[in-house]
């Protein structure tokens, strides 16, 4: 069976690059379209797989500035001949799930989002954008929306990563879904064994959406130490903000190794999750090495933190209330509320075979739809 894997783009490897990688473990064959790929930057991932890239990837520096061109997005993702293939399937935040796939081709979306700056982060992503940036978005975003709604229409299956995209996607495109969480290694990731230490954590991409700054000040306030975990465009701004603080209360590891990474996780007091995220993974790394979650109560960490049992939840995103859950999750935890064992069995339900077992079920029964002639 010849089946196409469509991505957005491979300039990166980051949660839905791992999607990718989990749907070739169960179609090790696929070959790959995406938009544009950064040979370099991917070091080596998807290195045994058929790449074809769209004709974008010959516009000079187009890896480093793809998201400039959106505008061409749609035609690039429709220019690809899919006539070939027994079963299509995209991984999609963008336009990926725009391609044109034959009517008695099964066709697959696993949706991580639908394009969040054309619809309700429109207005977000406007008031940071630049004069050049926001007259493209006024001209050119009711085409790019129109036609993301058209090219909706055109999925025999969407699976969500979550409940909450899952609405969004009802909202956007007015198309039911189902909800598959997205593969995280929990394998890999365990407990030490011994009683935390007393720090926190953030780990993440240093990017203004992911809210580092908000952990900087909760910490900063209560005289809390913090480990900030990546690095981005923000590790500048967050370094300055963090000055009034001792060097020892609010340390910058920068990019570290994934051994590394699991050895804070293990050892941290809880992990600090400010961000609204379409699922969010770290904070299942976390409760995979046992630990629990102060969590900003909004998007998909809303569907893998317990409240009470394996973290607990601030209601606005803010610092002052983020400051207020960090001494609540103390006060639970003095109590001895967060069981590790409790933790870590919770986060297993979000393992990679489970991904891989949910998502075959998923194409399997859009594959048998398609050869019934039953309808979407």
């Amino acid at each position: 069976m010849k089946v196409a894997i469509i991505h957005d783009w491979l300039v990166n490897y980051g949660g839905a690059e791992r999607v990718v990688d989990e749907m070739l473990k169960i179609y090790p064959e696929a070959d790959i379209f995406t938009l544009v790929h950064d040979k370099k930057k991917m070091r080596g991932h998807f290195s045994n797989s058929k790449i074809t890239t769209s004709f974008v990837q010959k516009i000079p520096f187009a890896t480093r500035l793809y998201t400039k061109f959106l505008s061409l997005m749609p035609k690039a993702f429709e220019s690809f001949d899919l006539s070939q293939y027994d079963l299509v399937i995209a991984s999609s935040s963008s336009c990926a799930k725009g391609v044109i796939v034959p009517p008695g081709t099964p066709f697959v979306a696993y949706i991580h989002t639908p394009m969040r700056y054309a619809w309700d982060l429109y207005f977000d992503y406007y008031k940071r954008s630049g004069a050049l940036t926001r007259l493209f978005m006024k001209a050119q975003m009711p085409k790019i929306r129109l036609w993301d709604f058209v090219s909706s229409q055109r999925i025999d299956s969407i699976v969500c990563n979550s409940s909450y995209i899952a609405r969004r996607v009802k909202r956007f495109w007015n198309r039911d879904s189902k909800v598959i969480f997205p593969p995280v290694g929990t394998d890999r990731l365990f407990p030490n064994g011994k009683d935390a230490e007393d720090f926190y954590v953030v780990f993440s991409r240093l990017v203004a959406y992911k809210r580092i700054d908000i952990a900087i000040e909760a910490c900063g306030a209560l005289g809390k130490k913090l480990v900030v975990i990546g690095s981005g465009k923000e590790e500048k701004r967050l370094k300055k903000l963090a000055e009034k603080y001792s060097d020892a209360q609010i340390k910058f590891t920068g990019r570290i190794s994934d051994d590394e990474v699991r050895d804070y996780l293990q050892r941290c007091r809880a992990l600090i999750f400010c961000a609204e995220e379409d699922f969010g993974i770290i904070p299942v790394e976390a409760q995979a090495c046992g630990r629990p979650v102060v969590a900003y109560k909004k998007g998909g960490a809303m569907e893998t933190v317990i409240e009470g049992e394996t973290g607990v939840f601030f209601e606005k995103q803010d610092a002052e209330n983020c400051a207020k859950a960090i001494l609540r999750f103390e006060e639970l935890d003095s109590e001895k509320k967060f069981a590790s064992e409790r933790i870590v069995a919770h986060a297993k339900n979000f393992g990679e075979e489970r991904f891989r077992n949910e998502f075959k079920a998923a194409c399997d029964e859009a594959m048998a739809k398609v050869r019934d002639g039953s309808p979407y």
